[in-house]
């Protein structure tokens, strides 16, 4: 990673996150640099869903590329379900796969709208993503495969099943 020009950060810093959005910024405005690869989900789940992306990269402005990329677990599952599996395992089943296959779809560039602001511009091209890979959305992140739901979150649901009830 030394040779490229990745850039790394700690989530829950507040000063990297400001850091990070600057470095992006000055990317971007760099015609003459690559576009950067990102992927807002922030984890990888079981090739059903898209979870919810990450604000940040919605924020910075520029062209977004979607891309939608949807594992073939018929030879070989490229998921680690690591509540399941330690990683011994899942590098030993990957690695004794017959083949790792995915469908990858390079989606029509995509710019934030203006009245739009970043979590709808996330959420649209999130939705472009879903229905290209057949898979349906998820208004939470990956963090909750880790750690439990927040009580406002089931507060918040509970609300919205009321209304419909």
């Amino acid at each position: 990673m030394q040779t490229t020009q990745h850039v790394l950060f700690e989530r829950s810093e507040m000063k990297d996150r400001h850091l990070v959005r600057k470095k992006i910024r000055e990317h971007i405005a760099d015609k003459a640099k690559l576009p950067i690869l990102i992927f807002p989900e922030g984890t990888c789940i079981n090739n059903t869903s898209v979870m919810m992306f990450k604000k940040g990269s919605f924020e910075v402005g520029g062209t977004i590329h979607p891309v939608a990329i949807k594992y073939d677990p018929r030879f070989g599952d490229a998921f680690w379900n690591s509540t399941k599996y330690s990683v011994m395992t899942y590098g030993f089943n990957v690695l004794t796969s017959w083949a790792i296959v995915c469908n990858v779809w390079y989606l029509p560039p995509m710019v934030k709208e203006e009245e739009e602001d970043p979590v709808h511009f996330a959420n649209r091209v999130k939705a472009v993503i879903a229905a290209q890979g057949g898979m349906s959305m998820l208004p939470w992140d990956g963090g909750l495969k880790r750690k439990k739901v927040k009580e406002s979150f089931k507060e918040e649901q509970q609300k919205k099943y009321c209304q419909i009830v």
